[in-house]
């Protein structure tokens, strides 16, 4: 695995991308920035999807209206670029205490999302190291801009590599603490 300061898992919907990063976090120890997201199952099959910073325990969330993203069953969407553009984009802010920046996970809704995107792209042209997710859609102009990144490593993650890619990708998040 190259040189490189990020550090991107693509792959498949369920591969575990968000496993792995929860795994190497847990793990590492290291101090936390950036967001995650989560997708919550309705009855109705309109499912809404929330942003949350990555350093927040799960039983901390909150879940409403101020934090909602998206709703969506895989094939309509109903987009909230504006929750992307001030949470989201807030959350990508370094505050300067972290010691990895994590994006779990950059797809195809927040595209539309100039503020977020723009952020996104200031991390990583930042110092401190990314851990993202990022989605295997190869029509979406922002994802691709994201994968050709210069300073980022993409790593393919499929149910035959996940513990392997723990135990390779774990010693490069390990080094991230002791240079920090």
């Amino acid at each position: 695995m190259e040189q490189k300061r990020h550090i991107f898992l693509c792959g498949e919907r369920g591969v575990g991308k968000s496993t792995l990063i929860r795994r190497l976090l847990e793990a590492s120890g290291l101090r936390v920035g950036g967001f995650c997201t989560k997708l919550l199952p309705t009855e109705d099959g309109l499912n809404p999807v929330y942003i949350h910073p990555a350093s927040q325990r799960e039983e901390e969330r909150s879940y409403g209206p101020e934090n909602r993203i998206a709703y969506c069953d895989g094939q309509r969407h109903r987009i909230h670029t504006e929750v992307f553009d001030t949470v989201g984009a807030s959350l990508l802010r370094p505050s300067g205490r972290e010691e990895v920046m994590v994006m779990d996970e950059l797809g195809f809704m927040e595209s539309q999302a100039h503020d977020f995107t723009a952020a996104v792209f200031r991390a990583l042209d930042g110092p401190v190291p990314v851990l993202a997710a990022v989605k295997n859609r190869f029509d979406v102009e922002f994802l691709n801009a994201v994968r050709a990144h210069p300073a980022a490593c993409l790593v393919q993650i499929d149910p035959t590599n996940r513990e392997e890619l723990y135990e390779r990708l774990l010693s490069i998040v390990m080094r991230w603490k002791k240079e920090s």
